[in-house]
């Protein structure tokens, strides 16, 4: 039986890919997007303009949360471009966003059991959990065991809004964690973009448009031949989760430290003797993973 999910995310690069692999894949019904990557208008257009080009017409767009729960809100505009989503050439959207606040709309989907993906900040879902609910899990993009991409220890969408992840992470729902351990082995080399280019369809070119642009922002500014797709192993891990290995481990949200805020503090000896409030992804079968990815989009 397919999955019932609710995907939350900041589109971005990485995101659109993951809106297309959620749509085909799973029972997608909603879509709820975040201030993340860019501010909560360019996201909720740019989650609008793929499902436009992917011919998503019958999953709900929502906005939701324009700014972290307590601090300035955290952009990546050297990553993803001036729109959040540069590199192709959209046409104008014909999705229209749903009428319902991301909240609502989260509320009615959830009157059902549904597991949340999270590619973004983890502002909305923080708020999800306010209200009765039947979240069955959580997958999260987001966190790492030991570096980060925004900060010395901190990934970008814990980083955005901590007080929010640590929120969730204190849930006590089960939580998948798929970090930049696992994300950073999901590369789309050039083999991997020719293969998406023979494809031979508009759809088809708009992904190797919008990873061309991810290629060349990841070289300037990470030193990386090849760009990460973060948010599709968070989707993958649902769909099929043997592609994916993990652990259950205690994850801690570090809020206060100097260096270190927006940590994911991951007792990898279990050294702490706190309970595992996580599974923790460090490893991905790269083979099936983008065989799963390039089927999708053909």
């Amino acid at each position: 039986m397919t999955t019932r999910v609710i995907l939350d995310c900041d589109p971005g690069h990485d995101d659109a890919l993951a809106i297309l692999l959620a749509a085909r894949r799973l029972d997608l019904r909603a879509i709820t997007t975040v201030a993340g990557n860019q501010t909560l208008a360019r996201t909720t257009l740019n989650a609008r303009r793929m499902c436009t080009v992917a011919g998503i017409t019958d999953v709900p767009v929502a906005a939701g949360a324009y700014r972290p729960l307590a601090q300035d809100p955290l952009h990546a505009e050297e990553i993803h471009g001036v729109s959040g989503l540069d590199g192709p050439d959209f046409p104008p959207p014909t999705v229209d966003v749903d009428p319902r606040t991301a909240f609502q709309l989260a509320s009615d989907v959830l009157r059902e059991p549904t597991t949340i993906i999270a590619t973004g900040p983890l502002t909305n879902v923080a708020a999800m959990l306010e209200s009765p609910h039947n979240i069955e899990r959580i997958v999260i993009m987001g966190g790492s065991t030991g570096h980060g991409n925004m900060a010395p220890l901190a990934e970008f969408n814990i980083l955005a809004d901590p007080e929010a992840a640590d929120l969730v992470f204190r849930s006590g729902l089960p939580i998948t964690m798929c970090g930049l351990d696992v994300t950073h082995q999901a590369l789309a080399t050039p083999q991997i973009l020719r293969r998406i280019t023979e494809i031979g369809t508009p759809l088809a070119q708009i992904c190797h448009d919008l990873l061309t642009y991810f290629t060349d922002t990841y070289r300037v500014h990470f030193g990386f031949e090849a760009p990460p797709v973060h948010d599709p192993v968070a989707v993958a891990a649902v769909i099929d989760p043997t592609l994916i290995s993990a652990r259950p481990l205690n994850v801690e949200i570090e809020l206060t430290g100097t260096h270190t805020r927006g940590a994911t503090v991951v007792d990898l000896d279990r050294v702490t003797g706190r309970k595992p409030n996580a599974l923790v992804a460090t490893g991905l079968d790269v083979d099936r993973f983008w065989d799963l990815m390039i089927g999708v989009i053909r």
